[in-house]
């Protein structure tokens, strides 16, 4: 789930705002990016592979947020490593990118959010009287 916006890093370009399928970031008033709702979260690390400053981290829970400050986030020495370990931008030389193979997870992924935010909508809203 993403945990942090490193905000010293952050040049507010928005590419991670265009990657994200769920709409979970936006940008902020002073042109960097926020979270907006964590909570939708897929964990599918794109908003960290679109960013060309390594400023967002995302931890691998899934299912609940795990609370990680920005200090803790660099301290883990993982900052940048998705877009490292999957050959983006200036690693290419390095790495090789397979990410192509995530296609079917991704639209997978896709979909069920779709799903879920039209059951959302579809609810009635609890107390309300008809």
């Amino acid at each position: 789930m993403i945990e942090v916006v490193l905000e010293n890093r952050c040049g507010g370009c928005g590419d991670c705002v265009d990657a994200c399928p769920s709409d979970v970031l936006r940008l902020g008033a002073g042109g960097k990016v926020v979270i907006a709702a964590q909570a939708d979260c897929q964990t599918c690390f794109l908003c960290e592979l679109y960013c060309p400053a390594d400023a967002l981290f995302v931890w691998p829970e899934v299912e609940r947020i795990a609370g990680i400050t920005a200090a803790q986030a660099l301290a883990s020495g993982q900052v940048g490593a998705f877009r490292r370990d999957h050959g983006w931008d200036e690693h290419a030389a390095t790495h090789t990118n397979q990410h192509w193979r995530m296609g079917a997870i991704f639209e997978r992924a896709r979909l069920q959010a779709i799903e879920l935010a039209a059951a959302r909508t579809a609810r009635p809203e609890e107390g309300r009287s008809s």
